[in-house]
Parts: C-alpha cells; structure tokens; sequence
C-alpha cells in the first residue's frame, strides 16, 4: 500500500522536471534529425582544355567531358566547369582563370585539373610549359591554391587522342607530361586520375574503326582529339568512376557508372 504514493510521487516530479526544460526537450528531435540528413552540397571544379569544356550550339556536335560529368554525380555535387579551349595550365593561369576559380572556391569543394593538350605545343611561349619544370610548377599552383582554401586538388592526366599504329595499336600522344603529372601528385599527396592511361585503354579496346564514333567525326571534319557526345559520356564515366576509385568522391556521390546514358542528353546552350 505504500509502494504506490512513493511511485506517484516520483512520476509527478520527473514530468515536472521534463517541464522545467522544454528546450532541451524541443532541441533533441532537430539534433537528431540534422544527423541523419544528407551531405550538404559541394562543387566540383574543373580546370582545364577544351577536351573538358563546355561546348555551345556552333560548335556542336563537339562535347567536353565535363558536359557530361555530372550525369554521374549526384545532385548535390555540383559541377562548376571552368575548363577553357586552348588552355595550357600557363595560360589558364596567366589569364587570371584559376584566380577567378580561388576566389569562390569553398572549404569541402573540389579542384579538379586537367592539362597537356595545349601545354605541348613549343611554338607557342604563351602556352608552352616544359613538363618536368614549368608544367609541374605551374600544376602546383592549383594544388596549393585549392589547399589554401580548405578545398581539395585533384590531378588528371590528360585524356589521350585517337591515334593508331598501322598494326591497330593504340598510341600514347601526350610524351613526358603524364608522367610529370603523376610524379607531382605522388610528391604532393594529391589524387591522382590516369585518365591518359584509362583512355587510351578504352581506345584500343574499341579499335580503330569504332572509335571513330567516339570523336568529332562529321561529314566536313575528321577530329581526333574532341569528342562527340558518345564519347565524352564514355570519358565522364572514366572520370567518375575514378573519382570514387581514388576515394575523392564516396559511392554516396556518384550514380549510374554502369548505366546506359542517351546521347540526347547532351545538349549545347546557345552562347557563354
């Protein structure tokens, strides 16, 4: 008979208590809540060439791979395509791209930098970078730039060309700067994405003829370094699964690597 005042009694003054704090009490759900939200979003920068860029109306059917990239990404990782024709890693940065690029770039963000197309062309002093000095130190740039900012530098190595041997052998096209590109990224402790070396892989598992429907084949015009849209959702699947190979992206951020993507997804704006 006296067990149950004393329970009566313990029960009145602990629902007075929980009373007493109705902050506490409100705050517990949101904190919970908040856990178990998805990753806030991040961007995904690109420097680089026109092999990545956007393309616009006049130029299509070309595509940059990094039209395609975010066909594999989640929503909530954003693509920024900063990737420019004609630039070298030297001119990107002499042109103030990479500052514009540092200006915005945010803690959590990824720089994502992709350069020796234009870096080999000798003739010209405005692009040129020899690629076990100035190619590697002007690379550093980014990588010391995105890091100063709290984001995180990625290296790719440049996607190869269509080239073929008369025995159907598929050529490297890129020299030194592959190599220049990957000893930098071991030294630096940078992710490092072959795409030189998955690409030209990719191409001579195709073959010479087959490829052809990969690049800027048209009627008028026989380009074997731009791709079309098939080809540059085949090179954007190379780079997102590398992405999450390499441990830059979790498999949370990526979507649909062994999914058939329509050409028609591919579309060109009218204009920059």
């Amino acid at each position: 008979m006296t067990a149950r005042p004393a329970h009566g009694v313990a029960r009145r003054r602990a629902v007075a208590a929980l009373a007493s704090l109705p902050l506490a009490v409100a705050a517990a759900p949101a904190a919970f809540s908040h856990s178990r939200r998805a990753a806030p979003e991040s961007t995904l920068y690109i420097a680089g060439d026109s092999t990545a860029a956007q393309k616009y109306t006049d130029a299509a059917p070309e595509t940059g791979w990094g039209m395609a990239l975010p066909f594999f990404l989640r929503d909530r990782l954003k693509v920024a395509n900063h990737a420019m024709n004609g630039r070298s890693s030297k001119s990107f940065v002499d042109e103030g791209r990479l500052a514009a690029i540092l200006e915005v770039i945010r803690p959590g963000d990824r720089l994502l930098v992709q350069f020796a197309h234009n870096d080999e062309k000798s003739a010209d002093p405005t692009r040129y970078t020899e690629p076990w000095s100035t190619y590697q130190e002007y690379l550093k740039q980014y990588v010391d730039g995105a890091r100063s900012r709290g984001a995180r530098p990625v290296l790719a190595t440049a996607v190869e060309r269509r080239k073929f041997a008369a025995d159907g052998t598929a050529l490297p096209t890129h020299g030194e700067y592959p190599a220049a590109m990957r000893a930098l990224a071991d030294a630096e402790g940078v992710p490092l994405l072959d795409v030189q070396a998955l690409s030209i892989a990719l191409w001579q598992r195709l073959g010479v003829e087959e490829t052809k429907a990969y690049f800027n084949w048209t009627a008028t015009e026989q380009d074997n370094t731009h791709f079309n849209p098939p080809g540059a959702i085949a090179v954007a699947r190379l780079v997102a699964a590398e992405l999450l190979h390499r441990a830059v992206l979790a498999p949370r951020d990526v979507r649909r690597l062994d999914d058939a993507i329509p050409d028609s997804w591919i579309t060109w704006p009218e204009g920059p």
